[in-house]
């Protein structure tokens, strides 16, 4: 890591500074294999895939007789009072809690449920179709709350001390990002300064978006520690109980969607978090983070899930019910075009989720790019998804559900599942984020055999060295991308009429990879500032990802459930015909596109060049800074902090 004065990072960290604080905090080494990591290199390794891996039985028998008092407990929520009141209510909480939500992901000795990945997914698709935001309270909760870094990095002091608490009682929450600081953790703003004695931190900052911040009863809190005699310092997490001296909770914040979460702004103003109650090294919370969130992040795409099912309800239902022109609406083909994308693209929500679900559990396989992908395919799918069924439904599908009830028609909430699901491109990493994120890792191979010729640092010597390492690389890899199963007629046979999408798949990873070399031939150190190529390249493996799970599943579904095998091949075929038209269009955009034209006239626009266009119209927000300035010390405003359950 480039040296970084952790007393003043905060206010003077430059680009290279802020790169090398966010690398020293990924984690480089592969001890397991990743079917993602294959895809981006050139190839489809699809014995890591196949078969369709299951869960084991006791893990089922478990999952579903949780599944099936979740269910029961769900048909009595009121969703459309947590909408009208933007709360959810603390007999709902209550009863959550004595059902044991809490502690779905916590293991049964610390007095959790123990559910597996897939399980757990299942249970937030299922609560989140019912409330988005109970789902978003539980997943924080659980995903990202106290529970999971704690069962990753805790001692077994810590998990003893606060995952009973986490299963039954205490709502948890996670406070990295800033007023001034979001993706970007060196310039991370929080102290956790050591006492004389070394017994405790005091944690002095402001955290902003704390989702769960406002009932949280713990929370885990990233703050930097000065560095110091004793003391390596840097980014580091801990476990701060939410009613501690000094925590004020300033503002409940509100959103577009999702207006039963409990987020908010929390300041706090030097308070003492014991060191017991650190975890892990100083230094290594933003590991601890990013680790965390390897798996943490499906727990979104188990709602878009959710929401995709229940669009293909709709979907369906309204399809047939409405009659234009003489026949269903349905029957047109530019609905059937709307009906045909929600089935397919969920049926492929839910065979990516499912199979993220399963390597996660069965720990064969290193999952940080398929969790990823599954995150930022299928919030920006989801999201499609939800826009067409607005666009299906017409003016009934802009209305709100209180509206049409108003009127007696059913309560339909299309425009609050579309508004709902907007925040999952944003939450845990931004779509543009996500792709940065999976681009590092998908060239991390091109990047490790290249590292010093295009390091401008780098003395003659050690490029010498690079030179004649990346030499011998591709000298054995490039050969391998020439020729390929996929372009042998009769491979992939085991799959019938969908072998012809695996053929494509594989000799679509091929191409996939020469284009990834060739960007970095042509742009080489540069290549990191080429993020439109990047976001293609991603995009495309993740399709090819997409594509890959539908067809496994699909087969697998027609050996387990034959009553529904000639209808998961239909879905399947239907979804990598689309899929493939998108991944032609990113190849071609690969090469031929505005990326440089954008550059230039975004630019032109921060410098004010264009203000002409904006005139003739008045600005409606209201007065003050685009970021509010932010400075450590005691809270003069009204603590909204408030127990819940």
């Amino acid at each position: 890591m480039t040296a970084v004065n952790r007393e003043t990072a905060p206010e003077h960290v430059d680009e290279r500074q802020a790169r090398a604080v966010a690398e020293a905090a990924r984690e480089t080494e592969w001890r397991k294999p990743s079917f993602g990591k294959e895809l981006y290199l050139g190839r489809l390794r699809l014995d890591l895939v196949h078969p369709y891996p299951r869960p084991a039985d006791e893990s089922v028998r478990e999952g579903e007789e949780f599944l099936a008092r979740l269910r029961e407990f769900c048909s009595t929520v009121d969703a459309a009072r947590i909408e009208r009141e933007e709360r959810i209510p603390d007999e709902v909480m209550r009863g959550l809690k004595e059902l044991g939500a809490l502690g779905m992901k916590i293991p049964r000795a610390y007095g959790g449920l123990g559910l597996s990945q897939l399980y757990y997914n299942r249970a937030l698709t299922m609560v989140g179709s019912v409330s988005p935001a109970i789902g978003a309270l539980l997943s924080a909760h659980q995903s990202i709350g106290v529970p999971q870094p704690l069962r990753m990095f805790g001692t077994e002091e810590q998990k003893r001390a606060f995952l009973p608490r986490c299963a039954t009682t205490d709502i948890s929450a996670f406070l990295l990002t800033e007023p001034d600081v979001g993706s970007d953790p060196a310039r991370l703003r929080s102290t956790a300064t050591p006492t004389e004695d070394g017994s405790a931190y005091l944690l002095d900052g402001v955290k902003l978006w704390t989702t769960n911040g406002v009932v949280a009863d713990l929370l885990v809190v990233m703050a930097r520690v000065p560095e110091s005699e004793g003391h390596r310092g840097g980014i580091t997490a801990f476990v701060v109980e939410g009613d501690s001296e000094g925590i004020t909770v300033e503002n409940r914040n509100r959103f577009m969607g999702l207006r039963g979460l409990e987020n908010g702004v929390t300041r706090f103003h030097r308070v003492r978090v014991p060191a017991e109650n650190r975890i892990g090294e100083e230094g290594k919370g933003l590991r601890i983070a990013l680790s965390t969130l390897n798996t943490g992040r499906l727990s979104l795409p188990a709602m878009c899930v959710g929401a995709g099912k229940w669009c293909t309800k709709i979907a369906r239902e309204w399809s047939r019910e409405r009659v234009q022109w003489g026949r269903p609406v349905g029957k047109h083909e530019e609905v059937a075009k709307k009906v045909s994308f929600i089935a397919a693209t969920t049926y492929a929500m839910t065979a990516m989720l499912d199979l993220a679900s399963q390597f996660a559990d069965d720990e064969r396989n290193d999952i940080r790019i398929e969790a990823a992908i599954a995150k930022l395919w299928c919030s920006e799918m989801a999201s499609q998804v939800a826009d067409e069924l607005v666009q299906l439904r017409g003016g009934r599908g802009y209305e709100t559900a209180e509206s049409l009830a108003a009127r007696g028609e059913r309560g339909v909430p299309a425009e609050q599942v579309l508004r709902d699901l907007r925040i999952n491109r944003i939450f845990e990493g931004s779509t543009e984020i996500m792709h940065l994120l999976i681009a590092r890792e998908a060239v991390d191979a091109h990047l490790s055999v290249a590292g010093d010729i295009i390091d401008p640092e780098a003395d003659t010597a050690a490029k010498a060295r690079a030179f004649a390492k990346a030499g011998g690389f591709y000298a054995s890899w490039l050969p391998t991308l020439v020729v390929g199963e996929g372009q042998r007629p009769g491979s992939y046979s085991e799959f019938g009429p969908l072998a012809g999408h695996l053929r494509y798949v594989e000799r679509a990873a091929r191409k996939l990879a020469r284009s990834t070399f060739y960007g970095m031939s042509r742009w080489q150190g540069r290549m990191e500032t080429k993020q439109g190529f990047l976001s293609r390249v991603v995009d495309i493996g993740a399709e090819l990802f997409a594509m890959s799970s539908v067809v496994v599943r699909a087969h697998s579904d027609r050996e387990d459930f034959p009553e529904r095998g000639q209808g998961a091949y239909e879905l399947a075929d239907a979804f990598c015909r689309q899929s493939r038209l998108r991944v032609d269009s990113l190849f071609t955009a690969l090469w031929a596109n505005t990326d440089d034209i954008d550059g230039k006239l975004s630019r032109r626009v921060m410098d004010d060049r264009y203000t002409w266009l904006e005139e003739g119209v008045l600005d409606p927000s209201t007065p003050g800074p685009l970021i509010a300035a932010v400075e450590p010390g005691p809270s003069e405003k009204e603590d909204v902090h408030r127990k819940m359950g």
